[in-house]
């Protein structure tokens, strides 16, 4: 009895040891796919989960008024309401619907919508988070264009959108489905706000059409995950064109350090300003 009443609270105090110690690679806590994951909030009453088409894999996220109460208001009328399609870094899924909930709270006005696409995982060892068309992903059913162009025509429907004002965000792996949407031909999206990203012309359509569209590229000189080099080509490659960029760096490395709010705010402020009239 005496052997049991010594050995269970060395057994208690190594589980804690091994909950303390974290990850087996460098002893330090785990830390989440992306820091915007932490902004992650339960069900939320006041978002609207969609599925574009009536397709369960096209799902969707509406952050802002119910089509029902949009006249409701202000600033839904004249053009029509302003949209931001936002493409989540990380995995790209529902923990971030948080995280899009506070940009439309703190960096949009109220007659704004928010609408965050959900990503779809095919298979266990699916590479890339949102598969494009020129990196697609196997056993895929519709590409990340296909994707939005399905969730676009159901939010049109839906509400009155201005097409003066229809922009896209998205970060680390959302930012080459966001290039290759914002740089397709016929694309009703105006402007883009790519943040901690890769730029890689391979993946994306020719670089055209762009003259005059407004783009806002944010990376830290530090990121060692997607290399500060390619916003630079990004940004070279899309002034060359035309295009009217601004370009913001931040520290910290890859993540959403800083002040993001600040940053956000000001990047949508530039889109807003600079959209062709």
């Amino acid at each position: 009895m005496r052997a049991w009443t010594t050995t269970v609270p060395a057994v208690l105090l190594l589980l804690l040891g091994v909950a303390l110690a974290g990850d087996d690679k460098g002893g330090k806590p785990a830390k989440p796919a992306d820091p915007a994951a932490k902004d992650a909030e339960p069900p939320d009453p006041d978002i609207q989960d969609l599925r574009a088409g009536g397709d369960e894999k096209k799902r969707y996220l509406v952050h802002g008024p119910k089509a029902a109460d949009a006249k409701e208001v202000k600033g839904a009328k004249d053009g029509g309401r302003p949209a931001l399609y936002v493409l989540p870094g990380g995995t790209g899924d529902e923990t971030f619907k948080g995280f899009v909930k506070a940009i439309r709270n703190t960096a949009l006005t109220d007659d704004w919508l928010a609408v965050q696409l959900v990503s779809v995982k095919w298979r266990d060892d699916q590479v890339s988070v949102w598969p494009i068309e020129k990196n697609p992903a196997r056993d895929q059913k519709f590409t990340t264009e296909e994707f939005f162009a399905a969730v676009h025509k159901d939010v049109t429907k839906a509400y009155k959108i201005d097409p003066k004002r229809v922009f896209m965000l998205g970060w680390s792996s959302g930012g080459p489905p966001t290039w290759s949407i914002c740089l397709q031909p016929k694309t009703p999206v105006v402007g883009a706000y790519v943040a901690m990203s890769v730029f890689r012309p391979q993946w994306m359509p020719k670089v055209e059409g762009v003259k005059g569209r407004p783009f806002f590229i944010d990376h830290s000189p530090q990121d060692e995950t997607c290399a500060f080099a390619m916003a630079e080509q990004a940004r070279d490659t899309l002034k060359k064109a035309g295009a009217v960029v601004d370009f913001v760096t931040y520290g910290g490395g890859h993540g959403w350090n800083g002040d993001r709010w600040g940053r956000i705010k000001k990047g949508m402020e530039f889109l807003t300003k600079n959209a062709p009239k």
